[in-house]
């Protein structure tokens, strides 16, 4: 249709002078912002609870308010998932975002308002859109369609009182009409709960598209561009999509898949631009096609907090407002947002590189991990893991390490662990099995990604002799009882490391 482009155009133009304010006006943003999450929540039991009519600035508030973890919120959302109204936000909360909990629990529901959703989520969307035409004014995305790849799972029912599923479902389920002016598959594809017929369905509905941007998570995408390689018959993701420019990706590194994505979409002129959103809120998004950092986003419902990497797992930390922060400082990061989530710690470590506009890019999560495919396995997940695998095949492990393999062009990626035994297990083959089993017991997005091997395969186990990691300590002159191995990682550093101290 093209009277699109011409309205999109000069809602573009409208936006980019709001983006310019806080680009140069962060900090006066951020207080206008906190005001008016306490203002609209004041007479919340949460707000009542906690003193929000008296608060009259940031101070008042840090004072009033405690940091929280998904944990202390269990209780609330437990609360608003039973129906009840006007606890951490006014009105009745419908809709809650699973995803991987990053504590004790396998999944965490996060509460998703109208206002967050309006606000924050969509407006993210609508952003990325805004910055990439400023960045490249000759685009001709709007002549086409954009294809999203969502999450596998359907939204799914609490009760008669809410509704839980992936993000990128509730997204979808929420859309004004007009968004399928613009955006590809319709949602009765989008919202199939089986990925493989999923890919099967937007293949054949999708091919004979004209489509110009992609958005999603790389290593899910990895596996769709595949299986429509393979039933179109194509070598290159062009011959399928002449007229595809720009893949907007986040949720995991683009890193390990850069090289990858060359081949798959080997045109010098697409583009990428990553974004940094989650559940929680969408956060930041990169505004310079040059620049791999990305702008944070000061004028969504979200107020942020920082606290120094270092200081994140003390009891009284400091935390910074966005005008406090430094330059090239690690930083834990903290959220107050327009659905009901209050001095909010979600896990992520960021690092600032410019300032006026105030720009980051993701160094990490405050615990190790494993999330280089969306899976986010965390220690907690393992040590349960590993306990039942040793339980189960009378094995004891003196010392491990765990990272990925990546996807290569044809093979899929997987975990790697590294495991010194006192007793080995009597059936390795079974310790794996069991690992595996239930490591999906654990972990939702781990379950989801090990779905019949489409994007994780078979955990692989190396065994190495008694006394390497000793070794490996010795070798770094880290003996001594403060010196720890990391237990997961989101790279094969560590992995590597030890296969060679033990000459695997």
């Amino acid at each position: 249709m093209p009277f699109i482009p011409s309205v999109i155009k000069w809602i573009n133009t409208k936006r980019l002078s709001q983006i310019e304010l806080f680009r140069k006006y962060p900090e006066e943003t951020q207080r206008e912002v906190l005001q008016r999450l306490i203002s609209r929540s004041r007479d919340t039991l949460w707000g009542r609870d906690h003193g929000y009519r008296s608060i009259d600035g940031y101070r008042k508030y840090c004072e009033n308010v405690p940091l929280q973890t998904y944990e202390d919120m269990v209780p609330w959302v437990e609360r608003l998932r039973a129906g009840e109204k006007n606890l951490l936000w006014p009105g009745e909360v419908k809709w809650f975002a699973k995803s991987s909990g990053t504590t004790s629990t396998k999944s965490k529901f996060i509460p998703i308002t109208r206002e967050s959703l309006e606000d924050t989520h969509y407006r993210g969307a609508k952003d990325c859109l805004v910055l990439y035409t400023s960045c490249n004014p000759s685009t001709k995305i709007f002549l086409g369609k954009g294809l999203t790849l969502g999450g596998s799972h359907q939204v799914n029912s609490f009760s008669n009182n809410s509704l839980f599923g992936d993000l990128s479902a509730i997204l979808i389920e929420n859309a004004p009409g007009y968004a399928e002016l613009i955006r590809t598959p319709p949602a009765r594809i989008a919202l199939i709960e089986d990925f493989e017929e999923k890919m099967r369905m937007i293949t054949e509905t999708t091919a004979e598209m004209n489509i110009t941007s992609i958005s999603g998570v790389p290593s899910w995408y990895l596996v769709l561009i595949r299986h429509i390689l393979k039933t179109t018959g194509k070598s290159d993701l062009h011959q399928v999509w002449p007229n595809l420019e720009i893949f907007f990706h986040g949720g995991v590194s683009f890193a390990p898949y850069r090289e990858q994505y060359k081949k798959l979409l080997p045109d010098p002129k697409m583009h990428y631009m990553e974004t940094y959103n989650a559940s929680e809120g969408f956060f930041a998004i990169q505004d310079d096609l040059a620049d791999s950092s990305m702008l944070l986003m000061l004028d969504y419902g979200i107020f942020y907090e920082f606290i120094p990497a270092g200081e994140a797992g003390d009891a009284n930390p400091r935390t910074l407002t966005i005008g406090e922060v430094e330059k090239g400082v690690n930083y834990a990061v903290v959220i107050s947002t327009d659905c009901g989530l209050w001095r909010y710690m979600i896990g992520d470590t960021v690092e600032f590189t410019s300032f006026f506009p105030h720009k980051i890019r993701i160094t990490g999560r405050t615990r190790f991990f494993i999330n280089a495919f969306g899976e986010e396995v965390i220690i907690d997940n393992a040590e349960k893991a590993l306990e039942k695998a040793c339980s189960g095949t009378n094995a004891t492990i003196i010392e491990y390490t765990a990272g990925p393999v990546y996807m290569g062009d044809e093979g899929r990626g997987a975990h790697e662990w590294v495991i010194e035994f006192d007793r080995a297990p009597d059936d390795a083959g079974h310790f794996v099995e069991i690992l595996d089993t239930t490591l999906k017991s654990l972990n939702s997005d781990y379950e989801a990604k090990r779905y019949k091997d489409l994007t994780l395969e078979r955990p692989i186990v190396r065994i190495v002799p008694r006394g390497t990691f000793y070794k490996w300590f010795r070798e770094r002159d880290k003996l001594g009882g403060q010196n720890k191995m990391p237990r997961l990682s989101n790279n094969r550093e560590f992995v590597e490391s030890v296969l060679k101290t033990a000459g695997i």
